[in-house]
Parts: C-alpha cells; structure tokens; sequence
C-alpha cells in the first residue's frame, strides 16, 4: 500500500492497521525520515518537497512491489509526504511486515535506498543564504546499488 499526502501520520496508528488481523506476522520493521535542520554545512528552516501526481504513486508502487518479489512479506506501507515541511516534521513512513525479522529489515532498508533514488520527488531547501535544489547524492546512489542482483531471502 502506497500513499502520498500532504497530511503528518501517526506511526503507531499505522503499524497498528498494517498488523491487525495478520496473526502470521512476526516482525515489524519502521522507518521514519525527519527533516533536518542541518544539511551539507548550512541551516535549513524548512524544506518543500514536490512531486508529479499519478507518475509518483505508479513508481512508488513499483518499488513495492520489487521488495514483495523479493522477501517473503505480509504486508508493505509506504507514506510520503509532499509540501513544505520544517525541521522534526515527519516526511516518509516505510512498514514491512514479515513472519521473520530478516526478511523485514532488509526489505525495509531495500524500500528505503530505492525510494530514496528512484521516487520522482524534488527537494527545495530553505537556508539563510537562499533556497535551493537538492542534488542528488552519490552516497545515496551506492546504497541502492547494494540491492542490484542480490537474490531474495
């Protein structure tokens, strides 16, 4: 399940829909991305995050279903925000539920490198000097590439 919005989450609330009725899950593994309020040396007040409707659910539900090819998963929800969002605000929500822990953690981790390289999101930052474009990031890049031709658990 996919979701973009401009809209904050509950976490808890989330875990607790993903996992109801699933006596066959084991595991939960989160992931919570936050707005920093440093970035590359400089201050940002604020970030605004933009996206291009139907493009970006289509290629956020492919990752998805990529990581349910991969492990043996129950369930998958990823929420990502959209808008303009200050330092603490929450931007993204990756669940994978599992009947065991390695198969969610690395699936968690694999939704989270791809997204974080392939979702068709672009970032403004806010700084005292300006705003600006952020770039994309060869460390980012590297660690989506760890899951290129690695075969499922």
């Amino acid at each position: 399940m996919i979701r973009v919005q401009r809209e904050d989450f509950d976490v808890g609330q989330e875990i607790a829909m993903l996992a109801a009725g699933r006596p066959s899950v084991g595991a939960v593994v989160t992931f919570v991305g936050l707005v920093r309020d440093i970035a590359d040396g400089r201050d940002v007040g604020a970030m605004t995050l933009e996206h291009y409707p139907g493009m970006t659910e289509r290629q956020l539900g492919a990752i998805v279903e990529e990581a349910k090819r991969r492990w043996p998963l129950d369930a998958v929800l990823v929420v990502h925000r959209y808008g303009r969002l200050e330092p603490g605000d929450r931007i993204v929500l990756c669940i994978a539920t599992s009947a065991h822990r390695q198969a969610a953690f690395e699936a968690c981790a694999f939704l989270v490198d791809w997204l974080k390289t392939k979702a068709p999101f672009w970032k403004r930052e806010e700084t005292p000097q300006g705003s600006r474009w952020v770039a994309a990031r060869a460390s980012d890049d590297a660690a989506a590439e760890r899951w290129h031709g690695k075969a499922p658990v």
